[in-house]
């Protein structure tokens, strides 16, 4: 059989790389798609299966199979194509719940702060705020919130906070409005690029040996005594369908839990109440001139009581965001009119010159997983935090669902916790993630770059050698987009699609659609010559740019 062919070829590539140490690869693993295959295919039963590939479960992949597990991991599209590439790009510890009192929230928040910018200082790094004060007492009264903030991060601080003048507040931000300025607050929290964040734990994971696959839905849950043994997944591209056994199956699907959740209940024959309640956060993106600065803007509190943001990011600046109640769950979901206008208006409230739909070169859409208050529906319910859930039904389908990205790496352990504390695995000793280098982490001294920077060779970290080696790395397609990145996301990233490499491998959609646009048929064409005979989508990533534009200027 060619798979099997193709698994024994690669099978001592993958042995030798995953005797290296995790932070010194200097070669990529290559992603070759008929060898993943070729491993789905074998007849094995995994220690771990994890439905989704977005942060919770990447993450979860990380851990498990850091652990010694033995890890399969299934994406029924891109990894992070839905709420994990589509965050505000903010590292944060919670200031917000502070007002709440909830403070081991807000440090458990820093610690994982501290630990996500350590471990991938290319992708996540420190960003200064600045809130503008433009009433007397808003200055002391956020003040003090913040210096608490920084008492509760203690040593891992990455920054005191700072009351500034009004002349500082402009020298920070220079195009913020002047007029009733009295001062304003600088306060430190981080920043980082979440696709590709995602992307290093999906490689970081298959370096270390678990199986992950993308495109690749599960179709079907499988049973076997009333308990749930495996899934029945399709790869999208030739319709051949595997079954996948394992001891444990995590459902990670963030939006979409209750679609697997009533698929198991339904076996099962007893109904389940759904616990995610959709909300959508809408982000516009406009040039670096309405904020030329190192440094965010946020308004704590606007006319009707919302947060916003304006971030320097990539070479853009991200305004948002907002947070609207959704009864659907779409792959895509568009922008309202209302929230595209609050944004803007908003933005304009606070800013020198306020921006238009003229202005906007890309607006995209995250869909969160809120959790519902969960009543007894006779399921073992484990709230780990406010934040997010994990849930054990009676067949062992564990849901997580919920949280931030942030704190991905602990949501990643609560989850082992709780296949140990259900006995679907045996304990092991965790922590094994706290000081884990992602692949392409170099170390924090030696990064040179601010996210706040176009994208460029320097996101590769230690790889950006190896992607320079390959053919096209001096023929630039757009500002951060070489013909030899987009090789490299075909033979090493997953890439399958234009898509995957103009929205997640380089984030070019999310900064400028119709740039995206104008490029897209030549990253098609190198496509095709990386992977031949796959579709790689270009009428569908043309389409899909649109709907990244505002509909009218």
């Amino acid at each position: 059989m060619l798979y099997r062919s193709l698994f024994e070829l690669k099978r001592v590539e993958r042995c030798i790389h995953e005797a290296l140490p995790m932070n010194n690869f200097s070669s990529p693993v290559t992603t070759d798609r008929a060898e993943l295959l070729a491993r789905l295919a074998q007849s094995e039963t995994y220690d771990l299966l994890i439905i989704g590939g977005g942060a919770t479960g990447l993450g979860t992949a990380v851990d498990a199979v850091t652990r010694g597990f033995k890890v399969c991991l299934i994406e029924s599209h891109d990894f992070a194509k839905g709420t994990s590439s589509r965050a505000t790009k903010l590292v944060h510890g919670g200031v917000r719940y502070l007002a709440q009192g909830n403070v081991s929230l807000v440090r458990e928040a820093l610690h994982e702060r501290t630990r996500l910018l350590n471990n991938a200082p290319h992708l996540a790094q420190p960003l200064a705020f600045v809130m503008p004060s433009y009433k007397l007492l808003d200055t002391p009264f956020y003040g003090a919130g913040l210096k608490m903030y920084d008492a509760l991060a203690g040593k891992e601080g990455l920054g005191r906070t700072e009351f500034l003048s009004k002349d500082k507040t402009l020298r920070l931000l220079p195009t913020v409005r002047t007029d009733s300025l009295k001062g304003g607050v600088k306060y430190w929290d981080g920043q980082f690029d979440d696709a590709r964040l995602a992307l290093a734990l999906a490689r970081t994971a298959a370096a270390k040996g678990a199986l992950l696959v993308n495109y690749c839905p599960a179709k079907e849950l499988l049973h076997t005594d009333g308990k749930v043994s495996g899934v029945v997944c399709e790869d999208t591209e030739t319709g051949t369908r595997f079954e996948v056994h394992a001891k444990c199956v995590v459902n990670a699907t963030g939006p979409w839990v209750d679609l697997f959740r009533q698929q198991d209940a339904e076996l099962l024959g007893k109904p389940v109440k759904p616990m995610v309640a959709p909300s959508q956060g809408v982000h516009v993106v406009v040039d670096r001139e309405f904020l030329p600065s190192d440094h965010a803007l946020l308004v704590p509190k606007t006319a009707d009581g919302r947060v916003l943001f304006a971030v320097p990011w990539l070479g853009k600046v991200i305004l948002g965001t907002t947070d609207t109640p959704r009864h659907d769950l779409a792959r895509e979901p568009l922008a309202f009119e209302h929230e595209i206008e609050f944004i803007l208006k908003e933005a304009g409230n606070y800013l020198c010159r306020r921006p238009t739909r003229a202005d906007v070169r890309s607006i995209w859409v995250g869909m969160r997983p809120l959790v519902k208050p969960q009543d007894d529906d006779g399921e073992n319910t484990k709230k780990i935090s406010r934040e997010h859930t994990v849930m054990t039904s009676k067949s062992g389908l564990v849901t997580v669902t919920g949280g931030k990205w942030t704190t991905y790496r602990a949501m990643a352990e609560d989850v082992l916790t709780e296949c140990f504390d259900q006995k679907l695995l045996p304990a092991r000793a965790g922590g094994v993630t706290v000081k884990l280098p992602l692949v392409g982490a170099p170390k924090p001294e030696q990064v040179k770059h601010r996210m706040n920077a176009p994208q460029g060779e320097h996101v590769y970290g230690t790889e950006a050698a190896a992607v320079h080696s390959l053919p096209g790395a001096e023929r630039i397609l757009a500002e951060g987009l070489s013909e030899a990145m987009v090789r490299f996301a075909a033979r090493y990233e997953y890439a399958r699609t234009v898509e995957d490499v103009l929205a997640r491998r380089c984030r070019l959609l999310f900064l400028d659609a119709r740039l995206a646009a104008s490029v897209a048929p030549r990253v098609a064409e190198i496509l095709q010559q990386e992977l031949p005979g796959v579709d790689v989508k270009l009428a569908e990533f043309l389409m899909l740019a649109q709907q990244y534009l505002p509909t009218k200027a």
